[in-house]
């Protein structure tokens, strides 16, 4: 469904067919390669997905794209940044999809920021 980071509105626009179920599928549908996440532990539960590395983000572009998903969780995450790996703490891991990915997806946001 989602070949370019561009394509993150489709995610929205299907939203339906993702809701109460695995975060997994929702993840098997981004193609692009989901290059910095993060799990936000208040309630709402939810995790921020993005297609740039934090090193990126840092580097301004005018008129670049910044795509963002956040896919909420009905289930509370147990993310903690002092536990994850020094220097990897916001890279979305195949333990990370282990861990999260039967978690039930209950909402999808897209935001798209464009730098000036």
């Amino acid at each position: 469904m989602i070949q370019t980071p561009d394509d993150i509105y489709k995610l929205k626009a299907n939203e339906q067919q993702f809701i109460n179920k695995p975060l997994k599928n929702v993840l098997k549908e981004i193609k692009p390669e989901i290059k910095m996440a993060f799990g936000i532990v208040d309630y709402p539960s939810f995790f921020a997905f993005k297609f740039f590395t934090p090193t990126e983000i840092n580097r301004r572009v005018i008129g670049r794209k910044h795509n963002s998903i956040y896919i909420y969780v009905e289930e509370p995450i147990d993310w903690n940044f002092d536990k994850r790996v020094k220097g990897k703490e916001y890279q979305w891991t195949k333990e990370d999809l282990e861990k999260y990915g039967n978690l039930t997806v209950t909402r999808i946001k897209v935001v798209q920021r464009i730098e000036d």
